[in-house]
């Protein structure tokens, strides 16, 4: 993966990438940077732009070829290389992003889960086994995982945040409404999933 680039720049690659899969399942063959921007509602002129670090060109009259471009994004954010991932906190949420099938499509593995309830060990509802919380720092150590998805409660958050901190993860996925605070090694991404809709229930209103 290409050092330094930003979270925007990443962001729109990784959509770029979405409407690149939804095109070939539709057995699209080429693909314009008008229709691209059409779709996300950018400048066309900025899909160009970033298109100008991949090696693909597009074909006049033609455009993009769908699967050279989304083999390019793969290997320009680092699809190609599986990362394994723990899932932390086994409720509704956890199971559904567990369930989400596309995550292979961007190079993440979700290997397991674990929960402290001990009705929910051993359960496969999701292909993927539950593992009790105790088992998690040996499992980090001997699986070599480096990236966790939490999706606890608020109240155990740090706790878990905590416990992490005694293993070698490198990055939280952090989709609880805590703010955590762990060490300057240890990367956290916080998903604001209630701030995120308020953005679009409060874009009216002068606060």
């Amino acid at each position: 993966m290409t050092k330094n680039i930003s979270p925007k720049v990443i962001n729109r690659f990784t959509l770029y990438f979405s409407i690149l899969i939804d095109c070939i399942d539709n057995e699209i063959d080429y693909v314009s940077s008008k229709y691209i921007s059409s779709i996300l509602r950018i400048d066309q002129s900025q899909v160009r732009k970033d298109f100008q670090v991949l090696t693909s060109q597009g074909i006049c009259n033609l455009g993009y070829s769908t699967k050279e471009l989304k083999k390019e994004i793969e290997q320009y954010l680092g699809f190609q290389k599986s990362k394994d991932i723990f899932i932390v906190g086994a409720g509704n949420l956890g199971m559904a992003l567990a369930k989400y099938d596309h995550f292979a499509d961007y190079g993440l593995n979700i290997v397991a889960l674990f929960d402290i309830d001990s009705s929910k060990i051993g359960t496969n509802s999701t292909n993927k086994p539950i593992f009790h919380i105790d088992r998690l720092k040996n499992l980090i150590e001997r699986m070599n995982v480096e990236i966790i998805i939490l999706t606890v409660p608020r109240k155990s958050a740090q706790y878990i945040a905590n416990l992490l901190a005694q293993t070698k993860i490198k990055y939280i996925w952090n989709f609880t409404p805590a703010v955590l605070n762990v060490p300057q090694n240890i990367a956290v991404w916080s998903e604001n999933l209630i701030g995120s809709f308020l953005k679009f229930t409060l874009k009216d209103k002068k606060l």
